[in-house]
């Protein structure tokens, strides 16, 4: 890290910035990054998928939320780096421009960085908008392998799809969302770890859509240099780069169109979202019976397991790297070492959250706790009070206008109501799901992106967690869908029995247990 940081601060003083923003996306602003493009990987060592850095001359300092506060103290070197956890209601960039003085310059990678998240950047510090990032001498070859999925799986062609935006004759509009790109087009490539996204970018016309794939990203760039219409585009996800090469034709969509039609399902997907989670269900019990029935497992023969299983019933690909964490390493949300030396021993905890792609392209996600042998009561009533949690999300009444925003505040209310020493629950409830593990809208937390009302068809995560370093953490998952009028769940597999102390447990949470079951 020490050489990186050299590198970094030489390069600042090239440039002459007093600060530099270093970031974990790429060019296309994508959450799950692969560490070999990652730059903040590469500075501070944290594996986590989010959390950017800021570097100044005598000091670094990473970013985290609460998923990855232990993750991050454990990875970095702390000679080096300080770890600024955020809370619940804070924010990266409000706390990272806390760090800069008024009179500083901050370079920003202008491709690694939304023009949204530059234009506020903007009114507070003086900035440096910089076209290259030294560190992109770590990204590996391109490569792909797209293929086309029809609409058996998807419900509606592209062509169909593409129809539905109104684009004018004297307009046109840009697509820098790999999520929303590769919706819209049918696409998807399974080539690349943990994605079925294809890399590319796209402009829409009245009587055309081009599609401008990663090695032709030069003529994208020429295209849209010389393209007289007025482009209309979405700032939260075309980069700062982009944004600058359409000048006085850019103009703001408040709301992606493609973003929201995606983020109602059809009938297809909803489908096959079904049997994709019947497959997942399948691989996860497995894997329980794996745990109950072996000993001397570590996390690693866990984990290797569970993609064999993965695979074994279809699957393209994992959809992220999957958490197989026992013990104090349940406490940390994101944790993905699934490390050889980490032993289940009786008595042991392991959490394990997973979730893979079929062939529609859709990331499946689930969390389910296991104990191997006999539990703890403290165990139990963790637990039981989070499955608790779960229960009352999952039967929230779904009225009009009913956000995730909504489902999230009452989960909080109801940990308030049940508190257990030490243990906290430090993260969003839930998040969308789709061509991404994480999508939004919608969202089950306290952003405003997660008051958007809940539709029909919908797809979300509820996955209530409480943790605690000292002794472990349990989140438990289920993936689910809204349809008339209810939240439905793509997950039936059981709850661990032995798990569960009843006597904490009201009649009416009984009742609701019996859709799913316990084992």
């Amino acid at each position: 890290m020490s050489e990186i940081l050299a590198i970094l601060r030489e390069f600042m003083v090239e440039e002459k910035v007093d600060y530099l923003l270093v970031n974990s996306t790429n060019k296309f602003l994508v959450e799950y990054n692969t560490l070999s493009e990652n730059s903040r990987y590469h500075l501070t060592g944290f594996t986590g998928s989010t959390g950017d850095a800021l570097v100044s001359t005598d000091d670094v300092f990473l970013f985290v939320d609460g998923r990855y506060h232990i993750q991050a103290d454990l990875e970095v070197d702390k000679s080096l780096v300080t770890v600024v956890k955020l809370q619940a209601g804070q924010t990266f960039l409000e706390e990272m421009l806390k760090k800069i003085p008024k009179d500083a310059t901050l370079g920003v990678f202008s491709q690694k960085n939304s023009q949204f998240v530059v234009d506020i950047i903007q009114k507070h510090v003086k900035t440096k908008l910089l076209p290259a990032d030294p560190m992109d001498v770590f990204k590996p070859p391109f490569k792909s392998d797209i293929i086309s999925i029809g609409e058996k799986l998807t419900g509606l062609s592209s062509a169909e799809k593409i129809k539905k935006i109104n684009v004018k004759e004297d307009e046109a509009i840009i697509l820098t969302n790999l999520e929303e790109i590769s919706y819209l087009f049918n696409l998807r490539d399974f080539s690349m770890p943990f994605s079925s996204k294809i890399k590319a970018k796209a402009v829409l016309m009245h009587d055309k859509a081009l599609l401008f794939e990663e090695d032709r990203l030069d003529k994208f760039e020429e295209f849209i240099k010389i393209l007289d219409k007025k482009i209309y585009v979405d700032k939260t996800s075309i980069n700062a780069y982009d944004f600058a090469l359409l000048g006085s034709r850019a103009v703001e969509m408040k709301h992606s169109p493609v973003k929201l039609m995606k983020a109602v399902k059809t009938d297809a997907e909803i489908e096959h979202y079904k049997d994709a989670f019947n497959r997942t269900d399948k691989a996860v019990r497995a894997v329980r019976d794996y745990i109950e029935n072996n000993e001397n497992l570590s996390e690693f023969d866990i984990a290797r397991k569970l993609e064999e299983e993965f695979i074994r019933n279809g699957a393209k690909s994992l959809s992220f790297n999957s958490i197989v964490a026992k013990d104090k390493n349940s406490a940390l949300a994101h944790y993905s070492k699934s490390s050889v030396d980490e032993i289940l021993e009786d008595g042991s905890l392991v959490l394990i959250d997973c979730g893979a792609y079929f062939e529609g392209g859709l990331a499946t996600d689930i969390t389910r706790v296991f104990v191997k042998g006999k539990p703890s009561d403290l165990q139990k009533k963790v637990y039981t009070t989070v499955l608790r949690a779960f229960l009352h999300a999952y039967n929230t009444e779904v009225k009009d206008g009913l956000s995730g925003y909504d489902i999230d505040a009452a989960a909080r209310v109801f940990f308030d109501e049940n508190k257990i020493e030490g243990f906290v629950f430090n993260h969003g409830l839930g998040h969308g799901i789709g061509v991404n593990v994480h999508e939004a809208p919608p969202n089950l937390g306290k952003s405003d992106i997660a008051k958007t009302p809940l539709k029909d068809n919908m797809c979300f995560t509820i996955e209530p967690g409480l943790y605690n370093a000292e002794y472990f953490g349990v989140r438990l998952e289920n993936s689910c869908y809204l349809k008339d009028g209810r939240i439905k769940s793509f997950v039936h597999m059981p709850y661990e029995k032995k798990l569960i102390d009843f006597s904490l447990m009201t009649n009416i949470e009984k009742e609701w247990l019996e859709e799913f079951g316990v084992i």
